[in-house]
């Protein structure tokens, strides 16, 4: 499986709405990474791919009221499984870190690939997702040459006032060493 347009080929491609234009496509540099459920700790569903795609049913849980505004989406997801979904071109603003700064420059969306993995930040992430993981930012590492391992970080230290995710539980030291 290689890059080719921006996408992952071999995987699926639903094309969610919640993109824009980056300000430099070009300046691609960073990876996030992000955990999520929908409802929360709750998995093996299609609700994250139906809240990327607005088409969340808010009357299937209650929490989804409390998102039922909001216009996310992540370059991949990786569900528990490892199976991997992409909904943004990787050179097109995915919508996933919402108001955060690395190294001083703000606004994440603009530069980085937001990978998000089914999950939560209290729990452990399957081995399966490692992989697919690991799989996947070898790819986006080869065809962006700007994204080095030194520029690959969680949400919670992009956001660390919003965020805690991917966890205290993601395994850093063994995804970043099989890079």
């Amino acid at each position: 499986m290689e890059i080719e347009d921006h996408l992952l080929k071999g995987i699926k491609f639903l094309k969610s709405p919640n993109f824009n234009n980056r300000p430099f496509e070009e300046d691609i540099k960073l990876i996030i990474i992000h955990s999520i459920s929908l409802p929360p700790k709750i998995y093996g569903n299609t609700y994250v791919e139906d809240f990327f795609m607005n088409k969340l049913n808010i009357s299937d849980h209650d929490y989804f009221n409390e998102i039922k505004d909001l216009k996310v989406s992540s370059h991949i997801y990786i569900k528990r499984d490892g199976e991997i979904i992409q909904f943004v071109p990787f050179n097109k603003r995915a919508w996933h870190a919402g108001e955060s700064s690395y190294m001083d420059e703000p606004d994440c969306n603009n530069y980085s690939i937001g990978i998000e993995l089914e999950g939560s930040h209290e729990d452990i992430f399957s081995e399966e997702q490692y992989n697919s993981l690991i799989f996947a930012t070898q790819k986006i590492l080869k065809e962006y040459p700007m994204i080095k391992k030194d520029n690959i970080t969680g949400h919670s230290n992009v956001a660390p006032k919003r965020k805690t995710d991917p966890g205290k539980n993601f395994e850093w030291d063994r995804y970043l060493g099989s890079l």
